[in-house]
């Protein structure tokens, strides 16, 4: 007897049958058991979609605007008080081998920026207002959204290139309209898309060294200069910067790269990241224990049901795997809807936000897998109690 109990086989079609059967014959709390489930693994993968796909826009973005830019700016000397950058700086800058493009900008601390004359002179709105050139855009990887950029002809005269965030702060929309700098009217003749490598641009109005030399006595000293290498002599152009930029105090340069905050920026999207993660495994922990909650139920309603089937020959093999099938196919069903539910999370927040949607695919067949896991430990228990009901205590239940 113990001989042919071993040769007995369930065929798999058989099992996948029953243990359909069990999900259909209570459909609404199986619906509530897989929608645990589905809760927990649309958070994990809505989660780290949306991770990945702002770090594929992070990775295109530094693509786009490109890792080799440096700035220097002035540092404080020994007495800690604030140090000038040489107005001959740049110049030795674009002689260091491997320099690509250098620019400056020069802040003018004691000018503001408003929209006329007669706008209070203490509601600065935080704009600043700087020198720039000719190559700034060149170096900095900044676009125009309208208008043209400062030239050798309107760098000598009142015309002025707003940042986005300064054209937002100050209503102006269209080039051709006239602000007011230091007490004189300029014309605004372009405007700045925003500047990811050089955000002080954003809420800046930028002037030509001429015009700034003329009306506001600008000496020519930059405050931040921008330099393009070649991505092979980053490294090395970075350790020759401060000599060159100020030979005499080269520890009075500070020198950085922006593509290292972006990257920094990413990273910690990443712990961040990590930490949802942990959160949606919770939820998925939670999922699981309402799957083995429904099982232990069901072995307990279907009682009669087990003792029929023993005593018709079913082995306890055979109950302990229709009821192990039973708890994944519950669980797998929870996955499905969730990973579904979560690709559809992170494609509306990715578009909101105008991003690619980068979900790798191994993520999304990770999520059914780990579901279908769950359901298997969480079955585990009772399917063995089931197997172990006696056909006789059943049938007399």
């Amino acid at each position: 007897m113990a001989t042919a109990e071993r040769r007995s086989r369930l065929r798999f079609g058989d099992l996948l049958g029953l243990g359909t059967h069990g999900l259909k014959a209570h459909p609404m709390r199986a619906a509530l058991s897989a929608l645990g489930i589905a809760i927990g693994i649309a958070a994990m993968v809505a989660v780290i979609g949306i991770s990945t796909s702002s770090e594929a826009l992070v990775r295109e973005k530094l693509a786009s605007l490109g890792t080799n830019m440096l700035t220097a700016a002035a540092g404080t000397d020994f007495l800690g008080e604030d140090s000038k950058l040489p107005a001959d700086a740049v110049e030795r800058v674009r002689r260091i081998d491997g320099v690509e493009t250098a620019s400056w900008i020069a802040t003018l601390g004691k000018i503001n920026v408003y929209r006329n004359a007669a706008v209070d002179p203490g509601a600065t709105g935080g704009l600043t207002v700087v020198v720039g050139e000719g190559s700034l855009l060149d170096a900095t990887s900044s676009e125009l959204i309208r208008g043209s950029w400062l030239n050798a002809a309107t760098e000598r005269y009142p015309a002025v290139v707003l940042g986005e965030r300064a054209a937002q702060k100050l209503g102006i929309r269209e080039v051709g309209t006239s602000v007011w700098i230091g007490g004189n009217q300029f014309t605004v003749v372009g405007i700045l898309d925003r500047s990811p490598l050089a955000p002080e641009l954003d809420s800046a109005a930028i002037i030509g060294p001429g015009i700034a030399k003329e009306l506001f006595g600008f000496d020519g000293s930059p405050t931040t200069i921008y330099e393009r290498s070649d991505d092979a002599l980053v490294g090395d152009v970075r350790d020759l910067l401060p000599g060159a930029i100020n030979p005499e105090s080269p520890n009075e340069v500070k020198v950085s790269r922006p593509s290292d905050a972006l990257a920094a920026k990413n990273t910690v999207d990443q712990a961040f990241t990590g930490l949802l993660v942990g959160v949606g495994s919770i939820a998925l922990l939670v999922g699981g224990i309402g799957v083995a909650n429904t099982m232990v139920i069901s072995v307990l309603e279907r009682r009669r049901e087990i003792g029929m089937r023993r005593s018709l020959g079913a082995t306890r093999g055979h109950i302990r795997s229709q009821f192990l099938v039973e708890a994944m196919l519950l669980a797998a069903y929870g996955g499905l809807v969730g990973t579904v539910l979560g690709w559809l999370i992170t494609a509306v927040v990715a578009r909101g936000n105008g991003w690619i949607v980068a979900i790798p695919p191994q993520v999304l067949v990770a999520g059914v897998v780990v579901t279908v896991v769950v359901g298997a430990v969480a079955g585990v228990l009772p399917a063995i109690r089931a197997a172990r009901t006696s056909p006789t205590a059943a049938l007399s239940a």
